[in-house]
């Protein structure tokens, strides 16, 4: 019988960007744990950050929800620590 209670952990970082209709404001940034709001030409937000965990996720939607905003997609942009195109410092 193992002792192994799940994967190992991995030193990537877990970035999602989430696009909702309709334009939000900074003063919105606290709200959302501090991701980037991107407006974006066609009226649309992209809400762009790491999120530590399926909890925290779950939760970001929830808020989500409460703006009232339409949720149009989600994508998870995984990052390694080091890609080039890693723009975070692992602490």
């Amino acid at each position: 019988m193992s002792n192994e209670l799940g994967p190992e952990p991995t030193s990537q970082h877990v970035v999602y960007q989430i696009r909702l209709k309709g334009h939000l404001g900074p003063q919105w940034t606290d709200w959302f744990g501090g991701l980037t709001i991107t407006l974006q030409e066609d009226g649309d937000t992209l809400l762009t950050g790491q999120v530590i965990d399926q909890a925290a996720l779950h939760g970001l939607l929830k808020k989500i929800r409460d703006v009232g905003m339409p949720l149009i997609s989600i994508n998870r942009v995984e990052f390694t620590k080091n890609d080039p195109h890693n723009s975070k410092e692992e602490k």
